[in-house]
C-alpha cells in the first residue's frame, strides 16, 4: 500500500505548526514531512514540537543537511526522539543546498565522500556501537551512545544526481526524491537505487520517498502555477497537480506506479488553508489511493 504524507512547509510561521500538525493527526493522516530548509526553521525542533502535540502521526524530517551537523549530535538527537517517540521518527539526511552551505562556511569540496560518511557513522551509532573512524570529513574517537534506540531507526538520504542516488541505495535505509521528480525521472531513480543497494550487498526493503507538488481550491491552478516560476519548471504535467480529490489520487496512483512507496504532497507556500489541506489529504485523498 501506498503510503501518503503532506508537508509542513518552512515558508509558514514556526507558531502555524501546532495547528497544523494536530489537523493532520486528528484527521488521521499517515505522515507529517518538516524541512531544515536554510534560513528558516530546525528540523529536529519543529519534528519535536510535531511529535509532542500528537498521539500517532509519524513525522518525517526531510532532509538535515549534513555540512551544517557534527553526526555524533545528529546521532543523539535522532536516538532521543526516537526514545521519546517510538516508532512515529522518519529521519532524513542529505547534501544540503549548496549555495546555503557556501553561506554558513560550511561547504565541502567532495559532498558524496561527506555523504557516504556521515551515513556510515550514523547509522553505526544509532545501533549502539562504538565509533572510531578518521575520514576525510567525519572524526570520530570512541563516541558511543548512552542511550541509543532500543531499535534503530531507519535514516533515509536525499538525492537528486545519479552518483548521489547510487550511494543512497548503497549506504542509507531509504531514498528521498525532491519536488519536481518525474514519474519517468522515478523510475531511473529506482534503478540508481537497485544499482547501489547491489554494490552494497544490500537485501532489506528500501522505501523511495518523493514529493509531489499539489494544490486544491478555487485558485489551485495559479497557485501552482506560481510554483513552476519559482522553480524554474517547463511545465507542471509531470511535477505537480492541482485539482480536486479524484485529480490529486489520480496522480499520486501516478508516482506510486513509477516505484514510489511514498508520495508527500507538498502544498503551495500560499495555500489559504494548511491545516484544510491536511484533511483534504487525509480525509479525501487517501479513500482513492490503494
Amino acid at each position: 500500500m501506498t503510503t501518503l504524507g503532506a508537508v509542513f512547509l518552512p515558508q509558514l510561521p514556526p507558531e502555524r505548526l501546532r495547528a497544523v500538525a494536530q489537523a493532520a493527526d486528528e484527521a488521521g493522516l499517515e505522515e507529517l514531512w518538516v524541512w531544515e530548509d536554510c534560513f528558516r526553521e530546525s528540523g529536529i525542533a519543529t519534528a519535536a514540537a510535531a511529535l509532542a502535540w500528537t498521539e500517532r502521526l509519524r513525522v518525517g524530517v526531510g532532509l538535515l543537511p549534513v555540512p551544517l551537523r557534527n553526526v555524533a549530535l545528529t546521532a543523539m538527537e535522532l536516538a532521543t526522539m526516537d526514545r521519546l517517540f517510538p516508532g512515529r521518527v522518519i529521519a532524513g539526511v542529505g547534501h544540503g543546498v549548496q549555495d546555503w552551505m557556501g553561506q554558513v562556511g560550511a561547504r565541502v569540496e567532495s559532498p558524496i565522500t561527506l555523504l557516504r560518511e556521515h551515513l556510515d557513522a550514523l547509522r553505526a551509532l544509532l545501533r549502539g556501537e562504538e565509533v572510531n573512524v578518521t575520514g576525510r570529513y567525519v572524526q570520530l574517537d570512541r563516541v558511543k551512545l548512552d542511550w541509543p534506540p532500543p531499535a534503530p531507526p531507519a535514516i533515509l538520504a536525499g538525492a537528486v544526481g545519479p552518483r548521489s542516488i547510487r550511494l543512497c541505495g548503497e549506504a542509507a535505509d531509504g531514498t528521498i526524491l525532491t519536488g519536481g521528480t518525474s514519474p519517468e525521472q522515478l523510475v531511473k531513480a529506482r534503478a540508481l537505487v537497485e544499482e547501489g543497494r547491489a554494490a552494497g550487498g544490500r537485501q532489506e526493503p528500501h522505501p523511495i520517498v518523493v514529493y509531489v507538488h499539489a494544490a486544491t481550491g478555487p485558485d489551485a491552478e495559479a497557485r501552482l502555477e506560481r510554483e513552476r516560476i519559482v522553480w524554474g519548471y517547463d511545465s507542471m504535467r509531470d511535477v505537480g497537480v492541482a485539482g480536486d480529490a479524484a485529480a490529486v489520487a489520480a496522480a499520486v496512483r501516478r508516482w506510486a506506479d513509477a516505484g514510489a512507496d511514498t508520495v508527500v504532497l507538498q502544498p503551495t507556500p500560499d495555500d489559504p488553508d494548511p491545516e484544510g489541506f491536511m484533511r483534504f489529504v487525509a480525509k479525501q485523498v487517501r479513500p482513492m489511493v490503494p
